[in-house]
């Protein structure tokens, strides 16, 4: 299931050390190494899935799950009052450099829009 040449396949098998701040079933949430807010947390389904291109109907429930643990971050960070943005980027045109599913958490600071 998992793509043992993954980093983050890696960290989510415990092979890779990493700031861990929410681990289930579903998923593994950790800090970012390069963080672009005060808050800045991935959250990675367990399962390896290289892209949203990849997903499959059968997937919906785990993605929905991201987006749930990553409110229950941002509650327990404190920002959920001020404001938040998640992220679920696709393919190197729009940042993605980790090619396993992953959705960013950033808060603590002000946004712009649009994005990037």
């Amino acid at each position: 299931m998992n793509d043992p040449n993954c980093l983050f396949c890696k960290i989510v098998d415990g092979k890779i050390p990493a700031k861990i701040v929410h681990d289930d079933a579903l998923c593994v949430a950790f800090e970012d190494l390069n963080p672009q807010a005060p808050v800045h947390v991935l959250v990675v389904p367990r399962k390896h899935v290289a892209t949203t291109n990849d997903l499959l109907p059968e997937d919906e429930p785990m993605v929905g799950h991201l987006v749930t643990v990553a409110a229950e971050i941002a509650k327990a960070r404190g920002v959920d009052g001020s404001g938040y943005r998640t992220a679920l980027n696709c393919n190197r045109g729009a940042g993605q450099s980790v090619f396993h599913l992953h959705l960013h958490l950033l808060g603590g600071r002000s946004f712009a829009w649009p994005p990037g």
